[in-house]
């Protein structure tokens, strides 16, 4: 029997949160969030990407990419594809049609824990992805199975379909509704804290002085 493990499609996020969140940058998140963040090999094809959505989860064994192809009918505008290729780092899942494919779909980006191939179609077909290269070996339908829809590990960090994933050129984060509500409000407040250190800066103010003291260790 071919292993399958099949879930049905998570509820997308709330496009209020989702737009919220878009206008933060991972780094920014990076400033106090010590999980969620990807390795930072797992990068963007080209510069200036950004996307942010509804995570839906795929696990693909090595050499097999035919669960890719019938999760693509199932995705829905604004989700981002976030694949776990279990350790293979050889082959490539993404390619030029399934890019073409997912762009029609709406997809708002793919995250694949491996390379991918046709770097020329991919970008041409406007869908962001991040990914650790490129290869030109790719995978093929066998039907050895895989997971649709459960917790994977993507970049080092659990990706849990339903969650929400922000990539940009920094990297990828996944992270909870309830903890990118809370990362948003963290994120304006760092904005405008940072805004002040510019401001101050431009008046030939010390950054050391715009700065608080570190903590001291054992300090209460």
């Amino acid at each position: 029997m071919t292993p399958h493990d099949l879930h049905p499609m998570p509820e997308q996020c709330d496009p209020t949160l989702v737009a919220a969140l878009s206008q933060v940058d991972t780094s920014t998140l990076g400033h106090w969030r010590l999980w969620g963040l990807c390795d930072p090999a797992l990068r963007p094809l080209a510069p200036g990407m950004k996307a942010c959505g509804t995570i839906v989860t795929l696990a693909l064994p090595g050499p097999d990419g035919a669960l890719l192809h019938d999760v693509l009918s199932q995705v829905r505008a604004g989700d981002v594809l976030v694949i776990d290729r279990l350790g293979d780092t050889r082959h490539s899942a993404v390619g030029g049609v399934v890019a073409a494919a997912a762009a029609l779909r709406g997809l708002a980006a793919i995250v694949v824990d491996g390379p991918v191939a046709d770097l020329a179609e991919i970008l041409a077909a406007g869908l962001p992805v991040w990914a650790r290269g490129t290869s030109q070996r790719t995978t093929r339908r066998l039907g050895l199975g895989g997971r649709v829809n459960a917790p994977v590990s993507v970049g080092g960090v659990v990706a849990r379909p339903g969650d929400l994933a922000l990539c940009d050129g920094d990297g990828v984060v996944f992270l909870s509704p309830a903890e990118a509500a809370r990362d948003i409000e963290l994120a304006q407040y760092a904005a405008t804290r940072e805004a002040f250190i510019r401001e101050g800066l431009a008046k030939g103010i010390a950054l050391n002085d715009l700065l608080s003291p570190p903590a001291l260790a054992g300090s209460r």
